[in-house]
C-alpha cells in the first residue's frame, strides 16, 4: 500500500501492543444505572429501577481505561483524528449494582486499510473476586493515515450479510433521539467530549451542529433488539457488536431492523442495522441471545 491510497504515512510503536494499561476502579450503584437508562431512553423496568444494567452500560466502567493503549501505539500527533469506528461487547454475565469492578485495556493489533488505519483494542472489566464480567473489542479509526502494514490481530467479525434485505425483518423498532439527548448521555455516561454539547465546537470541527454520542445510539439499538427477540431480559444477551457508520443527531427518528440469522449451541444470532430513512446509521450489527 503507498502513502498516497491511505493517506499520510505515519509509524506506529509496535512495542505498545499487548501492553496492559493501569487497572481503573469502578463503584456501581443502582442511581448510575438508572441514570444510563433513561438516557438512553429505555424502556425495561428492570434497568430504569437500576435492579440490572443495560447491555451498554458496560462502556461506563472502561471508558477511563478504554482509549489509553491507543496513545501507546499511535503517535500523539494524530490522536484528534481518531473516531470510534466499532464496539463489540462480548458478555459473561450483566453488571448489577453494589458492585466494584476493575477494567484494563490493551492494543492487541492494528491494521492499515484504504482508507485509514485501524487499532484493535481488547478491554476486560472483572469483579472484585477477579472473575470476568465482559470483554469488549473497541476498533479505533484513524482516517487517510496510512500506518504502513498490518500487525497483530484484528476484532472478530461480525459483518452483516446482505442477502438478508430480501426478506422481511423479523422485528422494526422505533427510536427517537431527543433534543436534550446528548446533555442528559453525556453526565450518564461519563463521556465529556464538546462535539455532543457545544454547538460552536461542532461547526469548527466541520458538523452541522451537535451530534449524538454514537454508544448511545448503540443503547437505544440495545433495548429495541431485547425487546424484540429477549423479552427484555438482558442475562440472555451474549454479544452485542455495530459498527457506527453515520453521525447521528439530536432530533432524529431511527429504526432498529433485526433479522434471525442462526440458531446453535442454545442460542440465536441475529443481524441489525439501525437506520434514519434511507441511512444506515448502524451498521454490520449482531446479537447472540441465548435461547
Amino acid at each position: 500500500m503507498t502513502a498516497q491510497a491511505a493517506g499520510r504515512a505515519v509509524e506506529f510503536d509496535d512495542s505498545g501492543l499487548e501492553k496492559w494499561s493501569d487497572a481503573e476502579q469502578f463503584a456501581v450503584t443502582a442511581e448510575r444505572i438508572g441514570e444510563y437508562a433513561a438516557a438512553t431512553n429505555d424502556p425495561i423496568p428492570a434497568h430504569r429501577e437500576g435492579a440490572v444494567a443495560p447491555p451498554v452500560f458496560a462502556i461506563v466502567p472502561v471508558f477511563e481505561a478504554m482509549m489509553m493503549p491507543v496513545i501507546d501505539v499511535a503517535p500523539m500527533d494524530i490522536f484528534g483524528r481518531v473516531v470510534h469506528g466499532e464496539q463489540d461487547f462480548h458478555f459473561h454475565r450483566p453488571i448489577r449494582p453494589g458492585e466494584e469492578l476493575t477494567s484494563r485495556a490493551k492494543a492487541v493489533g492494528y491494521t492499515s486499510k484504504s482508507t485509514g488505519t485501524t487499532i484493535t483494542i481488547l478491554v476486560e472489566c472483572r469483579d472484585a473476586a477477579g472473575e470476568l464480567v465482559n470483554e469488549q473489542y473497541l476498533t479505533a479509526f484513524f482516517r487517510n493515515i496510512d500506518a504502513g502494514k498490518s500487525v497483530g490481530e484484528q476484532a472478530p467479525a461480525h459483518r452483516f450479510d446482505e442477502n438478508l434485505r430480501a426478506t422481511a425483518p423479523f422485528a422494526v423498532v422505533e427510536h427517537h433521539v431527543d433534543d436534550d439527548q446528548t446533555f442528559r448521555y453525556s453526565p450518564a455516561s461519563g463521556d465529556p467530549v464538546p462535539l455532543h454539547l457545544d454547538e460552536q465546537v461542532a461547526k469548527d470541527a466541520g458538523l452541522p451542529g451537535i451530534i449524538a454520542h454514537g454508544l448511545c445510539t448503540m443503547a437505544m439499538a440495545s433495548w429495541g433488539v431485547l425487546t424484540a427477540t429477549a423479552g427484555s431480559d438482558v442475562h440472555r444477551l451474549r454479544r452485542f457488536a455495530v459498527r457506527f457508520a453515520k453521525l447521528v443527531f439530536p432530533g432524529d427518528d431511527l429504526q432498529t431492523r433485526i433479522w434471525p440469522v442462526t440458531s446453535a449451541d442454545g442460542a440465536t444470532t441475529y443481524a441489525f442495522e439501525t437506520v434514519r430513512g434511507e441511512d444506515v446509521v448502524l451498521s454490520d450489527g449482531l446479537a447472540v441471545i441465548a435461547d
